[in-house]
């Protein structure tokens, strides 16, 4: 599919919302549909997407994508606020979260390589998320802030990575005095993101948390994730996966059933499952929406159809 204007893109993206959302219906969950790192040149696939939002939000009273995150760090401060503030004007009339970046995350990913930034631009200062706060706040809350305070994308070896929340903890209380009375009882006056999480410390997931994270990315641990449930079950079955032919079982045994795709990628999903369950329990995220207990899913296919053991 030709994507010249980012049709195909924007394309994609519309029909997995669509495919999300059912899903969602069936397993009786809410979800949150969120695009992330959206530079200024992919703009316009961040309009295709609102416009499709706008359209739904007329037959349905709410958005089809609950946020985009517009990742303007690479472009001068003011130019960044002023996009974002358009955003947010447009976006809020249908109840859709803005994120922004402030400060640069270190580290590759997606092709964006900030590995030999300067230090100081991996830190964000209280005087740079208040200017956050004066320019979006009056439009709307529905915004967060991806401040920087160390973060990198990927995962280093301990001692590579510095993260410092504090960080977090001083842009709220810089706000928190310049608004005086007007400030939350809670000191809390913005929403934090944290990027680059993946690796980090439990401490500084729960300190960032404390200082107003509400939102935490992981895509490497994830990636990781998925690929070491694939690295595994070549372990496990690695003399049936050998030939379509023969196996310790015997030379005419058939290998079907090991080396069809569905199985391998079943393998990698159960792992991620129990990566991202960690996550929720760092991230106090379990138990909190008064579902109760997933029971057990009945009337599904047994192990003949339904996978090798993993």
């Amino acid at each position: 599919m030709d994507n010249k204007n980012l049709k195909a893109a924007i394309a994609g993206a519309i029909s997995g919302a669509f495919h999300t959302r059912t899903l969602a219906e069936q397993y009786g969950v809410p979800v949150i549909l969120h695009t992330d790192h959206c530079s200024k040149k992919l703009l316009p696939w961040i309009d295709g997407l609102v416009n499709a939002s706008e359209r739904f939000y007329k037959l349905h009273g709410e958005p089809l994508f609950s946020s985009h995150m517009i990742d303007l760090s690479e472009e001068p401060l003011e130019e960044n606020l002023e996009i974002c503030q358009d955003y947010l004007k447009r976006m809020s009339k249908i109840g859709i979260l803005l994120e922004m970046e402030l400060g640069i995350t270190g580290g590759e990913e997606d092709g964006v390589d900030n590995t030999d930034v300067a230090q100081e631009d991996l830190y964000s200062k209280p005087e740079e998320i208040y200017q956050v706060y004066e320019a979006l706040h009056p439009i709307s809350e529905s915004y967060t802030i991806a401040a920087a305070f160390g973060n990198v994308h990927g995962v280093y070896s301990p001692g590579n990575v510095k993260l410092d929340p504090e960080i977090l903890g001083r842009g709220q209380a810089y706000i928190t005095e310049k608004l005086g009375d007007k400030a939350p009882e809670s000191g809390k006056p913005v929403s934090f993101v944290f990027h680059g999480g993946s690796g980090s410390d439990e401490a500084d997931i729960k300190k960032a948390i404390s200082y107003g994270t509400i939102k935490m990315n992981i895509d490497t641990d994830t990636q990781w994730s998925y690929w070491e449930g694939i690295k595994n079950f070549e372990s496990n079955y690695h003399d049936y996966l050998q030939g379509q032919i023969g196996n310790p079982e015997g030379a005419d045994k058939p290998n079907k059933k090991y080396y069809d795709p569905r199985e391998c990628m079943r393998a990698a999903e159960v792992n991620t499952v129990s990566r991202l369950s960690k996550s929720f329990e760092d991230l106090n995220c379990v138990g909190i929406l008064g579902l109760g207990e997933k029971k057990p899913a009945s009337n599904v296919f047994g192990p003949r159809r339904g996978g090798l053991p993993v």
